[in-house]
């Protein structure tokens, strides 16, 4: 169970805003983008959810995973505020998702080239790797983003989206299949060979 609210002074909030919170706003708007697809719309979601962390600051336990108290303002914020506004994907940061599909960790950070030969990964150009992730129902991008590319814990998804444990588990399982899938598409389309021997 949460703690109750704790009491801080002025300077006290202001500290921990600025020690705590401050340096994330990159990490932020890089999960506020990715869940709006629009950098208007990602800096002013960025914005409002940084006036209801410093509004909010005294809920904050100090010691605990502060981006992930953040992440799951910004998620929810998101969910209440800003989803019902979001426009068709038409500006995208292609580098840095490419950057992260063809890194040396993407078999074992993203499972996703487990049963997709590495090379169709590595061959892709980062539009069509954009193009898949950003097609994906909001939901399952989320917990694609959070687990693959932002490193959360299962429990710390759990909070962020307040939602089980198990139903993170089974969203970011459906979710890696959605996005295998799509990509074996787009390989197949390029003229790469997609076999793969049959597996539980």
């Amino acid at each position: 169970m949460e703690k109750s609210p704790q009491k801080y002074s002025e300077q006290e909030k202001h500290l921990i805003f600025n020690q705590e919170f401050i340096p994330l706003i990159d990490s932020a708007y890089n999960f506020a983008f990715r869940l709006t697809l629009d950098e208007d719309d990602a800096k002013d979601l960025v914005q409002d959810t940084y006036l209801k962390v410093f509004r909010f600051i005294e809920s904050f336990q100090k010691g605990t995973n502060a981006k992930a108290w953040l992440f799951r303002i910004l998620k929810n914020n998101f969910i209440n505020d800003f989803r019902k506004k979001v426009k068709e994907p038409n500006k995208t940061d292609y580098q840095e998702v490419e950057n992260f599909y063809n890194s040396e960790n993407a078999d074992t950070d993203l499972n996703l080239t487990t049963d997709l030969r590495v090379e169709i990964i590595q061959g892709m150009i980062g539009d069509e790797l954009v193009t898949a992730l950003n097609s994906l129902a909001v939901d399952f991008r989320t917990v694609i983003i959070l687990s693959d590319i932002e490193g959360f814990t299962y429990e710390e998804m759990s909070k962020i989206l307040n939602i089980p444990i198990g139903t993170v588990r089974s969203r970011l399982h459906r979710a890696r299949n959605i996005l295998k899938e799509k990509l074996r598409t787009y390989a197949q389309q390029m003229g790469y060979k997609t076999d793969k021997p049959e597996h539980n």
